[in-house]
């Protein structure tokens, strides 16, 4: 019998495949022969999947930014839920905390969507995905703070849109920071920047 292949699963695999390129080599270094053959499949195999390169980066931008929502939406839904009796406090860290490179695994995400998102300033088609990914954050961010001034964790009359602006460059920074210079910025220093910012939220200052 023929095998049966999911096509989804298939278009998957080869973008985890672009990612193990651009992991190892950097992005230039994605070509559609390097990825089929990191796949190990044919490069016809590849195309069918794609219409062309392009399509194949942006969908594998995309898959990354998929696993990286996801992650972080699983602990925003539970410090997001009202009903929740979580501590509030070390759940926002928590929360932020996810968006940082505190190990090997986060750190090569990091420098893969930093790759990506480098590549997006001369490379157009990119560009969407990356601008929707700093939407959302920024989004998320904002919800977060919302809900804090809500339940009493930050001052009545915080600058919530101002305030979520501060969190998502410092995070930005600090992923940068670690992820080019990890000897430098360990995870417990970038957990210790992360508190004392919280700190002087909570604090109005």
């Amino acid at each position: 019998m023929p095998q049966i292949v999911d096509p989804v699963a298939r278009r998957r695999a080869v973008a985890q495949a672009v990612l193990s390129v651009v992991a190892e080599h950097g992005l230039e270094h994605a070509s559609l022969r390097n990825v089929a053959d990191e796949a190990g499949l044919a490069v016809g195999s590849v195309r069918h999947c794609f219409a062309d390169h392009d399509e194949l980066m942006i969908f594998a931008m995309r898959e990354l930014s998929r696993r990286i929502g996801e992650r972080i939406r699983a602990h925003a839904d539970r410090l997001l839920d009202p009903d929740s009796r979580i501590d509030r406090r070390a759940a926002t860290e928590g929360l932020l905390a996810e968006f940082l490179p505190l190990s090997e695994d986060r750190r090569q995400e990091s420098a893969l969507w930093l790759a990506f998102t480098g590549a997006a300033h001369t490379r157009p088609e990119l560009r969407p995905c990356a601008a929707e990914m700093q939407t959302e954050q920024h989004a998320l961010l904002s919800r977060v703070l919302h809900e804090a001034r809500r339940t009493g964790g930050l001052p009545a009359d915080v600058d919530v849109v101002l305030e979520s602006t501060q969190p998502a460059a410092l995070l930005n920074g600090l992923t940068l920071q670690a992820t080019l210079l990890p000897d430098r910025f360990p995870p417990k220093l970038l957990r210790q920047v992360l508190g004392r910012h919280l700190d002087a939220l909570q604090g109005g200052g």
